[in-house]
């Protein structure tokens, strides 16, 4: 039986990922001061034991101010590097690749932690110490209803804004990351600026939308390394919140490759709307919108990275084998199963003798599989049935 392409090798520029399997990045609003700590080690590195060929860090704050919450991991000063220069090498010494996505939220900053509430900061939180802060966006208009108005920078601040994520670059490739990801999608900073229900400007970061996010391609590009691999989060959600068609994306994305940008990481969810804002509230689903993401590769040729509600192996398999993608991110499922990848290769017909998994557990597992695996052959069929 030929392997299956999901556990093929990717060549990524001079980077070489074992497989094609990625894991999402995933905030976890558990740093302190953005530092990273304990938790994202075990967290990050269980990933890459787990057999995945990519692992990313969730969004790293290139502003402090550009913070979801007070938990926000952060690469907006060097303090911050060390910390996940740890991270990077227990990934790596598991044989994943190191990756992390940059972002900046935006008018969406300052939130309370998802257990906490998830809404804006207000006086409750600031009196145990988690106090809200100045936002900022492209225009002055509000997320919603009880969310602050950000600060509309003027053309000079926007510039040095600009810089920020070119700083946040350096100090990614400082910690040893081999991938990085600017985040483009989701309502936040970036996708604030190319959309227009949350850019009303009138300077050329309004008149020319698509400026803001090519200025900021160019800054990570100049500071991250060209052997490095750079993806770029694009929200697929776009069409149905309107005011953003599918041309308009394939346009953004041609002008991101001549940028240097390699990889479309192609997120289901997350339009403009995707919190209470100005804009339309649109229904929608977790899936994998492949068959968008395919017309964008076909369109432009650039890699396309599938997520969202990925859990069967062989979609994720067919997704490849169909075009709709070069390589696929599993988010919350590999929250429910650390060990999705190396699972998926046994279910696809492949490392049926454990190969795969780390050598610390390679040995226990194969003396066992003779009478292991049909116990769990049973226990699944009878699932199934």
């Amino acid at each position: 039986m030929s392997r299956p392409q999901l556990f093929t090798p990717l060549p990524l520029r001079g980077v070489n990922a074992r497989n094609r399997v990625a894991i999402s990045p995933m905030q976890q609003y558990s740093a302190v001061d953005g530092c990273a700590n304990d938790w994202h080690l075990a967290h990050m590195a269980r990933f890459a034991m787990g057999g995945a060929g990519i692992v990313f860090v969730g969004a790293s704050a290139v502003e402090q101010r550009g913070r979801n919450t007070h938990g926000d991991l952060g690469l907006w000063h060097d303090d911050h590097v060390e910390p996940l220069a740890r991270v990077a090498r227990a990934v790596q010494a598991s044989g994943a690749v190191a990756g992390i996505q940059l972002g900046h939220c935006g008018r969406k900053a300052g939130l309370q932690k998802w257990w906490e509430g998830h809404g804006p900061l207000n006086d409750a939180d600031a009196a145990r110490g988690e106090a809200a802060w100045p936002t900022v966006a492209p225009s002055a208009l509000a997320v919603g209803p009880g969310w602050r108005v950000p600060q509309e920078p003027d053309t000079t601040e926007v510039r040095r804004i600009v810089q920020a994520w070119g700083d946040a670059a350096r100090r990614a490739h400082d910690a040893g990351f081999q991938a990085l990801e600017i985040h483009g999608a989701h309502g936040y900073l970036v996708h604030q600026f190319l959309h227009p229900v949350s850019n009303r400007r009138q300077d050329p970061y309004g008149t020319d939308r698509h400026r803001f996010a090519l200025e900021v391609a160019e800054a990570v590009r100049r500071h991250w390394p060209e052997a490095l691999p750079l993806f770029w989060r694009v929200s697929l959600a776009d069409p149905r919140d309107g005011g953003f068609e599918l041309d308009e994306t394939i346009t953004l994305v041609r002008a991101l490759q001549s940028r240097g940008v390699d990889v479309l990481d192609c997120s289901s969810g997350g339009g403009i709307s995707s919190y209470p804002t100005e804009g339309k509230r649109i229904a929608r689903g977790l899936e994998f919108n492949a068959d968008m993401a395919q017309r964008i590769r076909a369109a432009t040729g650039i890699m396309t990275m599938g997520v969202g509600l990925i859990i069967d192996p062989r979609h994720a398999e067919n997704y490849l084998a169909q075009g709709q993608a070069d390589l696929v991110a599993i988010g919350r499922e590999a929250l429910f199963n650390p060990n999705w990848a190396v699972h998926a290769e046994i279910a696809l017909g492949a490392n049926d003798d454990y190969a795969s998994w780390p050598r610390q557990y390679r040995m226990w597992l194969q003396r066992r599989a003779p009478v292991a695996d049909p116990i769990r052959t049973a226990a699944r069929d009878r699932t199934l049935a």
